[in-house]
């Protein structure tokens, strides 16, 4: 059987603030006001009971009333009702009592017989509560029920009138009291202010309610705007999907609040960004690449995509604005590092380039020898020796490459066989220098091409840009040289451009992002994209570097080197 309970809606966490703190009010209030009214209560008691000891203290002290009760109390005398009620003693008594407002002024002989009731027809009874302590001489006050109801009442001895010059001892007093006084309050009399005294603390009660529900309303509304209606179990789950997410992800997160405060920036994005502690501060004040500041301006509901370079990284920027419920909550960047595609892009290009070249020289390799079996099978021996001269020349695969001959490495072999071919297509002769010599192995083909690649790339645009201007001079060329010392590699790449502009130098391997977002300007050449910024940065991974040799010179363009260590075996 199912639990009607667990069917029951549970209320939202808001709810329940705004239920427990009316619930805390309320019980507040009503706990002061109880303690108000007990204390109200008390202090009503203690004024009437010392308002009625005032008045018995009052009617005991009056001469005639303390000569008639001396007078009347004679032990043994029979009393007449009659005359009683209309005595001075009864006359007193229900003088003060109109005077005053009391229940009751009740007086009585030393034996507690009533000489003085506001029901004449009780004159001459014995009291219904013991006269003991007064007629001892004590003053009592309490609360008691007598014939006329519960009342507040005092009791207090009547004492005979003293003789003239007579001097009493305490024993002579105590044997003076002839009689008591007892007065006495009604309880309702007592307590009728008790609501008019009231009155402004059940105002001030009701108020202080009012302020709570007003106020405890006001604080469930931003409760749940702050916190986009979720309870603290979905809250919890959320910043435990978010730390996983961010956490997990490989890309760099930035979230902004509405006010332009930074929210969350997971460690990839300290990383690419360089920050340190960004949360909390305003995205004015890190220090970001101008055009990721720009973007990630909250007044910009525009969604924005964008390629940035921060430091010696080039970034794929996406922003947008989130938005839940119809309310701006910010905005949002993703940051991509585009480096590492770009190097395994160059990387797996040359791959491609140089598998395409070895099974091109495979395949032509093969015909040739069966090229020279042919002509040894006939005897044209001489004819062999010259083909096999013109394949030591320009090597096994007819590479549009001067001089090919002096590199034997395959990598390389096939690789800038396949650049010459480029280059060839596009009128540029691609010749190997004389100072080439490579030993060893190469080990790091991925990152030996890329570099290489790059700085060949460059020299064949320079030599065709020195071409154009040149207009009728020598056809462009571009000379690499290649030289192994142990397990480095030494790069010389030289080409017949223009070279490179003076004011230009000292910005070749800065990655600039007006380049990136702009048209390449053709009067540079070396240094456009992020080219030579990345085979300086892959060359400086390898303990080595890339630099620009000479800007020109009479006979030749641009001069790079580069250095890389470990890459040969």
């Amino acid at each position: 059987m199912t639990d009607d309970r667990s069917r029951r809606p549970r209320l939202r966490f808001a709810t329940e603030v705004l239920v427990l703190q009316l619930a805390v009010v309320v019980a507040v209030v009503a706990l002061t006001s109880a303690v108000f009214v007990r204390i109200e209560v008390t202090r009503l008691e203690r004024a009437a009971e010392g308002t009625a000891l005032a008045i018995a203290q009052s009617v005991a002290a009056q001469s005639d009333v303390r000569a008639a009760v001396a007078r009347l109390s004679v032990d043994g005398t029979d009393l007449d009702p009659a005359v009683l009620a209309d005595g001075p003693v009864q006359r007193a008594a229900v003088a003060a009592q109109r005077r005053t407002g009391a229940l009751f002024v009740v007086v009585t002989d030393d034996r507690g017989i009533r000489l003085a009731h506001p029901d004449v027809d009780r004159v001459g009874e014995m009291v219904s509560t013991s006269p003991d302590a007064a007629l001892a001489g004590r003053e009592t006050v309490s609360w008691a029920r007598g014939t006329l109801g519960e009342s507040a009442r005092a009791k207090v001895p009547v004492s005979a009138p003293a003789a003239s010059g007579a001097e009493t001892s305490r024993a002579s007093r105590q044997s003076a009291v002839v009689g008591e006084v007892s007065v006495g309050f009604n309880r309702a009399r007592v307590y009728d202010t008790l609501v008019e005294d009231s009155m402004p603390v059940i105002g001030a009660g009701l108020a202080a309610v009012l302020l709570a529900v007003i106020a405890s309303v006001l604080i469930r509304r931003r409760l749940v705007r702050l916190t986009l209606g979720l309870q603290p179990e979905e809250l919890v789950t959320l910043v435990q999907n978010q730390q996983a997410v961010l956490g997990g992800v490989g890309e760099g997160v930035i979230a902004l609040g509405p006010s332009g405060v930074v929210t969350v920036c997971n460690p990839e994005a300290v990383r690419l960004l360089g920050l340190v502690d960004p949360v909390g501060r305003p995205v004015a004040s890190l220090d970001l690449p101008s055009p990721l500041g720009s973007m990630l301006d909250v007044t910009t509901a525009a969604p924005a995509s964008a390629t940035i370079v921060a430091g010696h990284r080039v970034l794929l920027v996406d922003v947008r604005t989130v938005f839940r419920d119809g309310r701006d909550l910010g905005r949002v960047a993703v940051l991509r590092d585009r480096t590492d595609v770009e190097a395994l892009t160059r990387r797996l290009d040359a791959v491609g380039a140089m598998s395409t070249a070895l099974r091109a020289q495979r395949h032509e390799f093969a015909n040739r020898l069966h090229a020279i079996s042919g002509l040894l099978d006939i005897g044209e021996t001489v004819r062999a020796r010259a083909y096999l001269a013109d394949v030591q020349e320009r090597g096994p695969l007819r590479y549009p490459v001067q001089h090919a001959d002096r590199l034997t490495e395959p990598y390389l072999q096939a690789f800038l066989g396949a650049k010459g071919v480029e280059a060839a297509e596009r009128g540029v002769l691609l010749r190997i220098g004389a100072e080439t010599l490579v030993q060893g192995t190469i080990t790091e083909p991925g990152d030996v091409t890329t570099v290489l690649g790059n700085l060949v790339d460059n020299a064949v645009s320079a030599a065709l840009d020195g071409d154009e201007r040149t207009r009728g001079g020598r056809s462009p060329w571009v000379e690499v040289e290649v030289l192994d010392d142990g397990s480095t590699l030494h790069l010389s790449v030289m080409d017949s451009g223009p070279g490179v502009p003076a004011d230009a130098a000292d910005s070749l391997f800065t990655r600039d992002t007006d380049l990136l977002a702009s048209p390449p300007d053709v009067e540079r050449v070396h240094g456009l994209g992020i080219g030579l910024p990345l085979s300086r940065e892959i060359a400086r991974r390898h303990g080595g570097d890339v630099w620009l040799a000479s800007p020109g010179g009479d006979d030749h363009g641009a001069v790079f080197c580069a250095r890389l260590e470990g890459v040969v075996s």
